[in-house]
């Protein structure tokens, strides 16, 4: 539906002038294996000073444990999985951590590792299911990669209760297509930590989804680079906070390599007393990254007093020779006329409510690619939205 399209008000941005002063570039923050290199987040630092830090104690402890979800691989023919040392995965080209939970994450004994073969064209996703029983403390490093000219969609679920901080290594081969879907549907009392990397290699394409509606305080950062010229990264996102949850998503698309291109759109709603959502979108185009074409978007929809959407753009130029660079973002407000709108053609306050809101997330949930993922964001933001707009307050 396009009646909510474009119609989100900028009277409510939460982004000021300090907010877009970041503390450094990008390409100085510090990346490392090492857990000691990352202090314990205080929520002082730019990074973490959205995060409520104090409840997140566990998932920066570098303490070993044996803790673990319950994991489910589902993978089509073609596609294995194996098990590799730490040590084994970085020498495959991994990104490294960019803050300390991920550097956590890392520090385990074993890594699994998906491979997709190249040339393979997947007619069915690779699912990863992933379960908690329990608040314990976990930690797990996948890797997935990608042969050359494959095509693939890999879908990770997160359901159930956990305390749980994630690394996730995507190596998208050369001219391949790849389509990373992150369902995070957790129970209410989850803490989430994740760091997604998409290396993005020559002339492929790599489309990253991130969908948050479940969970107590989720962070997940989600980083794409180029192993080579000719690549586009698309990043899409879709959530909704309800009273008392935190969901926050930061990205970083660093431009490194010439002729490539990356397309970011979020979209969240808020329905609640202490609802948060945070988005933060990075873009770093270096010096030899010219020919760069990138541009990101960020729309929240506030339904109820007492909602808090920060949302942060920012974009960084260190060449002029490029085809083109932006950015964009808007918090607003439902909008009354659009619902006296449908009332006035007999739609009942409820339904229009639930109309307008689906229709805002529309334009993303149809690009998923996966009807029963679809299909289930659908029906929990429905769940969210039953009793009206009272139900969150």
């Amino acid at each position: 539906m396009s009646l909510l399209a474009d119609t989100s008000s900028r009277e409510a941005h939460t982004h000021s002038g300090e907010t877009l002063v970041p503390d450094q570039s990008r390409a100085e923050r510090t990346r490392s294996w090492s857990v000691a290199d990352f202090p314990v987040p205080t929520g002082r630092e730019e990074d973490w000073r959205f995060t409520p830090v104090g409840d997140l104690a566990d998932l920066f402890s570098d303490e070993g444990g044996s803790a673990a979800l319950d994991v489910t691989h589902h993978l089509p023919e073609g596609v294995t999985r194996s098990t590799v040392t730490a040590e084994e995965a970085r020498a495959l080209g991994v990104p490294e951590p960019a803050d300390r939970a991920a550097a956590v994450a890392a520090s385990g004994d074993s890594v699994v590792v998906i491979d997709i073969p190249a040339e393979a064209e997947l007619t069915e996703p690779v699912r990863i299911q992933l379960d908690g029983a329990s608040r314990e403390t976990v930690r797990a490093h996948h890797v997935v990669r990608t042969g050359a000219f494959a095509s693939a969609t890999i879908v990770v679920e997160h359901s159930g209760s956990s305390d749980y901080t994630e690394l996730l290594s995507v190596l998208a081969g050369d001219s391949s297509r790849l389509t990373v879907v992150s369902l995070q549907d957790w129970q209410d009392d989850t803490h989430h930590l994740g760091q997604h990397d998409v290396v993005v290699g020559r002339d492929a394409h790599v489309r990253h989804i991130a969908i948050s509606i479940g969970g107590g305080i989720v962070r997940l950062n989600t980083n794409a680079s180029y192993a080579g010229p000719g690549g586009s990264f698309e990043g899409l996102g879709v959530y909704f906070a309800d009273a008392g949850q935190h969901l926050e998503h930061r990205l970083f698309v660093d431009h490194e390599a010439p002729h490539c291109s990356s397309n970011v759109e979020y979209k969240g709603a808020l329905q609640g007393e202490t609802a948060h959502t945070v988005w933060v979108g990075d873009v770093l185009i270096r010096a030899a990254a010219e020919g760069t074409e990138t541009y990101e978007l960020n729309r929240n929809l506030v339904l109820t007093d007492g909602a808090r959407a920060d949302s942060v753009p920012n974009l960084e130029i260190e060449t002029g020779e490029i085809l083109g660079a932006g950015h964009a973002s808007t918090t607003g407000r439902f909008d009354d006329q659009q619902l006296f709108y449908l009332q006035s053609r007999g739609i009942d306050a409820d339904t229009a409510r639930r109309l307008v809101v689906r229709g805002f997330f529309n334009s993303i949930v149809q690009r998923i690619g996966d009807s029963e993922i679809s299909d289930r964001i659908m029906v929990a933001i429905d769940e969210e939205l039953e009793g009206g707009p009272e139900a969150g307050a």
